[in-house]
Parts: structure tokens; C-alpha cells; sequence
């Protein structure tokens, strides 16, 4: 199976976020143990890398960065996802590229915290403890 999981569950684990962190933890440690194949959207990757330097330093985030490469494939973005986000353009654009990038790449699931952003999505979209149970 193969799942995509959107910037806000990466963020649940690495910002250890109440409420959220464990079911992010179980999920990374399925993709950990290869019971499941991880995917991260190219934009996941740079959200991240931003926020961490902000928070830490370039050392810290290029640490993290390198961590999430090792775990997880990356769904590419480039010019025909984009246009492809724009057709799809719903609320949020960044919602939209994650979701045109996880068709191209015949996700099977979607994981986020913020399924309103793939509200016509015709790829499954889970929240976290939906997909875990």
C-alpha cells in the first residue's frame, strides 16, 4: 500500500504535538518496518526544511531533512502537477499540488488532519487514527 502523508502529520511527530504525536508514530513506524511504502510530497519536504531552521538552525533541519529521504519516497513536483493543481484548485493550493502529485504517483491514501482540503478527492483520504484502526 501506498500512502502519502500531508506536512501537518510529518509536523504532528517532529513537533511531538498533544493528541497527535502517537498516532503520527505509529504510522512512521509501519513505513519504518516496510509494512506500508511512505510518500511525502516535494512541498512537504521544504515546509519542513523551512520551519525547523527557523525553529533550530540549518544543521538540525538538513539533519531532519536527510532522515525523511532515507524513510520515505518523493512525489515530484513539477510543471504538469502544477497545472494539474490548478485544475483541481480547491480551497488551498498546497492541498491541491500534494493531491494532483499523490494521482500521478497512484497513491492508495492520503493521510491528513485537514481532510477538508481533498474534499472531492478521488483517492481515499484518511485522517491518522482512521487509517491506523
Amino acid at each position: 500500500m501506498k500512502i502519502l502523508l500531508d506536512t501537518n502529520v510529518v509536523l504532528d511527530l517532529l513537533l511531538e504535538r498533544d493528541n497527535f504525536f502517537q498516532s503520527a508514530k505509529e504510522i512512521f513506524e509501519q513505513i519504518e518496518n516496510r509494512e506500508i511504502n511512505g510518500y511525502l510530497c516535494a512541498t512537504t519536504i521544504t515546509t519542513i526544511h523551512y520551519l525547523v531552521m527557523k525553529s533550530y538552525d540549518k544543521i538540525k533541519a538538513n539533519e531532519i531533512i536527510k532522515e525523511l529521504l532515507k524513510l520515505f519516497e518523493i512525489v515530484d513536483v513539477n510543471k504538469s502537477i502544477l497545472l494539474k493543481a490548478i485544475e483541481n484548485n480547491g480551497k488551498d493550493f498546497e492541498d491541491s499540488v500534494i493531491y494532483s502529485g499523490a494521482e500521478f504517483f497512484e497513491i492508495d491514501v492520503i493521510i491528513t488532519r485537514d481532510k477538508k482540503g481533498f474534499k472531492n478527492s478521488n483517492i481515499k483520504v484518511l485522517n491518522p487514527i482512521e487509517f491506523l484502526n
